[in-house]
């Protein structure tokens, strides 16, 4: 038996012969998590075993995002090099000249999370997608370690095993320096500005991340990046601080939805009066659209045998949900086989789970309903499952959940999970069926 599976069935082996004392705690720890800056707006709602990965797996973690970086960085150069291969995505022309801004530093993408679904009896994945623009969550993990405290099957665990956590707010800024230093126009402290639309950002994972820059002697402040003023040749926040590199958590979609709300940052950007990280070219690998180009021959022609292979065999494949690709008749006769998505969106916002979710004149309606507008039909991955069992928000039984650990990946390296669970459904939806995991790495056996 691997060492991941002993130290979850010492979990299960705990709650089962220590049911009250664990509901009891799980009630405890609820009130911790309410109490805490996760309950801000949304809560964020955790199951009671937490997600434990051995470094067997954690190994495989790491080949699967410095081999998906590689590519991904292949395919940011191609786009940008190639006019022919930039006719293949569908950015707009507004969009594809933000991309086209000159390099500012050594490094494609600075920063990304790849969801995958991942089968731990088998080791085989598939992707889910890969974020890069406004990649987010690292808070959650903790905060909810925190509140393990409370957990008595994680503390008879933590007796028996050697635990240890992800570290994902240090890690990310000695990333973010280091990337820094290769800008020609670095200053040895700069001041840094974490930019989103503050209506839809994740405020704790901002908090976490100032006291980490100031913690490296870096000053730091958190703007909505509606209010950013470009004036002689700088750029500078609400409160007057001249901006000298930017932490961009403003997602791309919304960037350009809002595009004549962000016109100081954007001229600052295009007159590279400012570091950003990550820069526009990131949105080639943010958008739904990249798992139709990377199983292209066009794409291929530039892979290795190997980056070849881990395409056809972990990205599923993808076509844009319109006539030119795929016929409304062959969605409705294999409805189990598909899942829709919108082509450039967040948090599941509009995700439509496989057909398995609905009768077949539903499905009907509803594919026909969002066909040709902006979505992608994907083939439908099989989830795997893990029993958990959720006191302080569910029903305290056992029940199957699925698992969707996200990789984070800084500068192309492996540096941690969000673990997402959610029970017995087809999908993850964010802050609806969703359940946040706190995630450890097993080192061994204690004596």
């Amino acid at each position: 038996m691997r060492l991941q599976d002993k130290v979850y069935e010492t979990y299960k082996t705990h709650v089962n012969s220590h049911l009250e004392e664990n509901r009891i705690g799980a009630m405890t720890l609820k009130e911790a998590v309410e109490n805490s800056p996760l309950n801000r707006g949304t809560l964020e709602k955790t199951v009671h075993i937490p997600k434990v990965f051995d470094e067997e797996t954690a190994e495989q973690f790491k080949e699967i995002v410095q081999t998906g970086c590689r590519i991904f960085g292949k395919v940011i150069r191609e786009y940008r090099e190639h006019e022919d291969y930039r006719r293949l995505f569908p950015f707009s022309k507004e969009l594809e000249e933000l991309i086209l801004l000159p390099a500012q530093y050594d490094s494609l993408l600075p920063i990304a999370r790849l969801d995958i679904f991942y089968h731990e009896d088998t080791r085989e994945f598939q992707f889910c997608e890969i974020n890069t623009d406004g990649t987010a969550a690292m808070f959650r993990d903790v905060e909810l370690r925190k509140a393990l405290i409370y957990n008595p099957a994680h503390r008879a665990v933590e007796q028996a095993f050697e635990l240890e956590p992800f570290e994902l707010f240090d890690s990310w800024v000695k990333t973010f320096l280091s990337i820094y230093e290769t800008y020609p126009k670095k200053k040895e402290r700069p001041h840094v500005a974490m930019v989103d639309f503050l209506e839809n950002a994740t405020l704790q994972d901002f908090e976490e991340f100032e006291r980490s820059f100031e913690k490296a002697g870096i000053s730091c402040e958190t703007c909505d990046i509606t209010e950013l003023e470009y004036k002689n040749g700088a750029l500078y926040s609400p409160k007057g601080n001249r901006i000298d590199a930017i932490y961009r958590r403003a997602v791309t979609a919304d960037i350009m939805a809002n595009y004549d709300k962000v016109t100081d940052f954007l001229n600052a950007v295009r007159e590279d009066a400012v570091f950003i990280a990550g820069s526009f070219a990131t949105q080639i690998i943010h958008t739904k659209w990249l798992f139709y180009v990377l199983h292209l021959d066009r794409t291929k022609s530039f892979l290795t045998e190997e980056e070849r292979a881990f395409v056809e065999t972990h990205v599923p494949l993808t076509v844009e949900f319109s006539p030119e690709y795929i016929t409304l008749e062959e969605v409705f006769a294999r409805k189990n086989d598909f899942i829709l998505k919108p082509m450039d969106a967040y948090a599941s916002k509009g995700v439509y789970a496989s057909g398995r979710e609905y009768s077949q004149e539903d499905w009907e309606k509803t594919a026909a309903d969002l066909y040709g507008k902006g979505y992608i039909c994907q083939k439908y991955c099989e989830q795997y499952l893990t029993d958990n069992i959720d006191f302080a928000w569910g029903d305290g039984a056992w029940h199957p959940y699925i698992n969707m650990p996200g990789l984070y990946a800084y500068n192309g390296e492996f540096t941690g999970i969000l673990m997402r669970m959610a029970c017995e459904e087809n999908i993850i939806v964010a802050h609806e069926n969703e359940r946040t995991a706190a995630v450890f790495l097993v080192k061994g056996v204690k004596e």
